[in-house]
């Protein structure tokens, strides 16, 4: 999808969002050990107020906790290495046009790991010249799966010649819950943080 940064970002953001964070008054037990889980992934001090995403999500305490769980296991456990997490995340943060996953992941990658150059590439996508064959395969297995839900048998035999069987599991499974994250962000309207750049970051 070809999207126009700016017409993208007015439709998302150009209104209010559409629920109001949860209270400190309604959090319980559930909200505080996710978020302490969540504030020791990002380093947050205790006093640093949840970004407003995660503040939504507490509306479901019950999946508020297993999202951030999912999250961190993403980022602390995985067996895919995180260049090849990023580039999955961006590709699908771009083909569902969400302004929040985007800058937040550009902005993270930001001091050596993905380039300005890579960037650019990955807003192309695995047509660009400039990725070797696993990284074009996984970025072809996101453009696969949201065309079709379905990676096909060429691009999973270039992933199954690099990843080993839990990798290719996990790959699935991260490009699933950043298309869950899309979703939720787009829908509800998720503000962009005060680093937050959207779909312009570069």
């Amino acid at each position: 999808m070809a999207w126009d940064p700016t017409a993208r970002e007015r439709q998302i953001l150009g209104a209010a969002e559409r629920l109001s964070p949860v209270g400190a008054d309604a959090l319980d037990e559930r909200h505080f050990q996710a978020m302490e889980q969540l504030r020791l992934l990002y380093g947050h001090p205790e006093t640093v107020p949840l970004a407003s995403f995660f503040a939504n999500l507490a509306h479901s305490p019950e999946f508020f906790a297993a999202y951030i769980q999912l999250g961190v296991t993403i980022s602390m456990h995985s067996a895919l290495p995180r260049r090849l997490r990023e580039l999955a995340i961006l590709r699908t943060a771009w083909l569902t046009g969400a302004p929040y996953a985007w800058g937040e992941h550009v902005h993270a990658t930001q001091g050596g790991l993905l380039s300005e150059q890579d960037i650019a590439a990955i807003i192309e996508g695995s047509l660009s010249m400039a990725w070797g064959d696993l990284e074009r395969a996984v970025l072809q297995a996101v453009e696969e799966l949201h065309a079709d839900a379905l990676i096909g048998d060429a691009t999973w035999s270039v992933l199954a010649g690099h990843l080993e069987e839990r990798q290719l599991v996990e790959l699935l499974i991260l490009i699933g819950h950043y298309v869950t994250t899309a979703y939720l962000q787009n829908s509800l309207r998720t503000a962009l943080t005060a680093h937050g750049r959207g779909l312009s970051a570069r």
